[in-house]
């Protein structure tokens, strides 16, 4: 974290120290004693670290710039209108709380990145309990610095992606936590670009037109426990270093070019324990190098993993595959990729032995699959008599499928949510 922002605030603070902070009152009449009628009177009035209480009401001013480290907090959830044409809050200090407001109406910009509430070369900022509605961008956070974005409401009424912006947006800032939001109806849900060692977890992302969560060249990150539904490209991970991306579900990512989950350029992602359920592609592949992917369950997908040629050193440990049209599917007979202890629904072995693993190694790519891979209209014969016997006799002598994607001992039942954790 970076270390001139926070001492920075630090300083405001000691200089103003020698007087206990004041509580500011804004309301839209001015009745209450010492109240004043806007939020930018309030902010320009007030000391470093002050608060500013804004009580109910509809607040129609001009972009407000926080400049000091200052809590602006909302009592009965008071609505900042942007009036279809410019920006509501600023902040370019650090030290910054906002919560319990609503932000609204900002109207569609093809010239600026419009945004309800930015950040800009700020740390240590707090955006917590607050509405964003029809606001275009909602969070655009710039050049920041352990910040938090947390519990926050972000409804969009995007219609296409040149007129949309996105619901909560990180550009080139570290130790960000996102966490605990509700997004839907913008371009992209969450999206993070050049961002480092940065949290995104618990959040609800769904309904937006391209991604749930988009994010490049970011980095040392994690994402654990979200849910990413119904969006129209599911979530993409591209370019990236060191990713974990634990406990989510992925679902309800259908479309001619949807996944519930791209890896795209990547190296070392870590993907465990997430459900994968309902996606025209559970888990697509490409040029992600050192892949773990371990118990994951992937359910009633049309494919549930697509693996690239360009995919190195992929390891699927203790996954579970119940439901999918196809299981596996690759573009290259010498995929590099290790599958051990996996369920496969589809899987016709044996356990003579019954210790639980089956005695007859499964390939997940069926035939059938690379042909469909090939010429898509060939998925309308997926249930034919002659499907059913070209997989058999593939089975039983494989020529065409990929020698390397074989699973040598699948286990019998279920087993992504008992399995421990795969080392690293």
């Amino acid at each position: 974290m970076r270390a001139e922002p926070l001492v920075a605030a630090l300083l405001l603070a000691a200089a103003g120290g020698a007087q206990a902070p004041a509580t500011i009152v804004v309301s839209p009449d001015g009745a209450a004693p010492g109240a004043v009628r806007t939020l930018g009177t309030a902010v320009r009035r007030a000391r470093a670290g002050d608060r500013v209480v804004v009580r109910a009401g509809t607040y129609r001013e001009p972009t407000v710039v926080v400049d000091r480290p200052l809590t602006i907090v909302g009592e009965g959830r008071p609505t900042l209108d942007g009036e279809a044409r410019r920006e509501l809050l600023h902040v370019t200090a650090s030290g910054v709380t906002v919560r319990g407001l609503r932000f609204a109406n900002l109207g569609r910009s093809y010239s600026e990145d419009r945004a309800a509430l930015r950040v800009t070369a700020a740390g240590g900022c707090v955006i917590a309990d607050n509405d964003f509605d029809d606001t275009f961008y909602g969070v655009y956070l710039a050049d920041v610095d352990g910040c938090r974005v947390e519990g926050n409401r972000f409804a969009g009424r995007a219609s296409s992606e040149a007129a949309s912006g996105n619901g909560i947006h990180l550009w080139s800032s570290r130790g960000v936590t996102v966490a605990g939001n509700r997004v839907a109806g913008h371009r992209d849900g969450i999206y993070l670009e050049f961002a480092r060692d940065c949290r995104v977890e618990r959040n609800a992302s769904e309904g937006n037109l391209r991604y749930g969560l988009h994010f490049m060249y970011s980095d040392s990150s994690r994402y654990v426990g979200n849910v990413f539904r119904r969006n129209g490209a599911g979530v993409a991970v591209m370019y990236t270093r060191a990713v974990e991306v634990r406990g989510n579900r992925f679902e309800d990512g259908r479309g001619p070019a949807a996944y519930g989950l791209l890896l795209k350029e990547i190296g070392d992602p870590v993907v465990t324990g997430n459900v994968f359920a309902r996606n025209t592609v559970g888990l697509m592949v490409d040029g992600a190098t050192r892949l773990v992917a371990a118990r994951n369950r992937f359910a009633a997908n049309g494919w549930a993993v697509q693996l690239q040629a360009n995919a190195q050193d992929a390891r699927f440990l203790a996954n579970d595959f119940a439901g999918n049209s196809f299981d596996v599917a690759t573009n290259a007979r010498d995929a590099a990729a290790t599958f051990a202890g996996n369920y496969f629904d589809a899987y016709r072995g044996y356990d003579l032995d019954r210790d639980g693993r089956g005695d007859v190694p499964h390939r997940p790519v069926r035939l059938f699959a690379l042909l469909a891979a090939r010429h898509e209209p060939a998925v309308v014969l997926q249930r034919s008599f002659f499907v059913g016997l070209l997989d058999a006799s593939e089975r039983l002598l494989p020529t065409l499928t990929p020698d390397a994607v074989v699973d040598a001992r699948p286990a019998m039942r279920p087993v992504a949510a008992r399995a421990p954790s795969p080392a690293p």
